[in-house]
């Protein structure tokens, strides 16, 4: 890696293996698997692999919604994929999700498998299914549907470019850091005005676009990522921390938290989910250790 105030691009861009920081024995310009491995399947017609990323924790937050609200056919099993260890690469993996990201979703219930990827497509998907989270108005559903898509566009500027270079990045560049420091404020400003218009994101129901957004946004706000509250004062978002606060004392949200969770306090962690009373016993956490 240059280090070089003034890098000048080759011609042609060469993949320089460990460049990348933290992420870099996993990151390569190629898809594909790297090795053979069947995926896991358990008891339950829903099988998420995931690691609690925010991305994963939106799909273990909805399926605990859903269970919540009665849609015992929401049952799953959540098996860990370690992504710094590359189990993502696996054959299995790659079938259900060619991408290679977590979180991925396959559904068991029907004739033939389905694999589900991207987590606001899993958002959709298991709304749909269950007729839920997701309101049956035309204007309710098309805003919903606005802020999810808007989620899916907007976090990787505050993940794979503010989070990269504050947090993880070999090197801190002052003009990636400060482009998408930038970036993140103003997109936090754009959640504050809408959430002091509105109860939820959407409107005043709860729905999938608050579930996509808390993890990332709600969570930067409540100092959960990156530890980099102090830096972005995020404190100064008083209707984003209304509304993160809110949706942090829902149980369900709570206990989706904690699935797939392999950092941070033992106690915040249920590394895989395959009944409700994992979370009391903790039996997938003692079997793994």
């Amino acid at each position: 890696m240059s280090n070089d105030s003034q890098y000048t691009p080759p011609k042609v861009w060469e993949w320089k293996q460990g460049n990348g920081g933290r992420f870099a024995n996993i990151n390569r310009p190629i898809s594909g698997a790297t090795h053979e491995k069947d995926l896991p399947v358990g008891k339950h017609p829903l099988q998420l692999y995931s690691l609690a990323t925010p991305n994963g924790v939106k799909v273990t937050v909805m399926l605990e919604e859903l269970l919540a609200m009665g849609h015992a056919g929401a049952e799953y099993d959540a098996w860990l994929v370690r992504i710094n260890e590359g189990n993502q690469f696996g054959s299995g993996f790659v079938a259900a999700n060619p991408n290679s990201k977590i979180p991925t979703l396959v559904d068991h219930s029907g004739p033939t498998p389905r694999r589900v990827f991207e987590s606001g497509s899993i958002l959709f998907y298991l709304a749909e299914k269950f007729d839920a989270l997701l309101s049956k108005d035309i204007d309710m559903r098309t805003e919903t549907m606005n802020w999810l898509f808007w989620q899916m566009g907007a976090a990787p500027y505050l993940g794979g470019g503010f989070g990269h270079f504050y947090a993880y990045a070999p090197v801190k560049i002052e003009y990636a850091i400060d482009r998408f420091a930038m970036e993140t404020k103003r997109q936090l400003d754009l959640l504050d005005k809408q959430l002091g218009r509105h109860e939820y994101i959407a409107g005043s129901e709860y729905s999938i676009a608050d579930i996509a957004i808390w993890p990332w946004y709600g969570a930067l706000a409540k100092g959960l990522l990156y530890e980099s509250g102090e830096f972005l004062q995020v404190q100064e978002y008083k209707n984003v921390n209304r509304w993160a606060d809110m949706l942090l004392e829902r149980p369900a949200v709570r206990r989706g938290r904690m699935v797939n969770r392999v950092m941070g306090d033992p106690a915040s962690q249920l590394r895989e989910r395959h009944d409700a009373s994992d979370f009391e016993t903790r039996t997938q956490d003692k079997l793994q250790e």
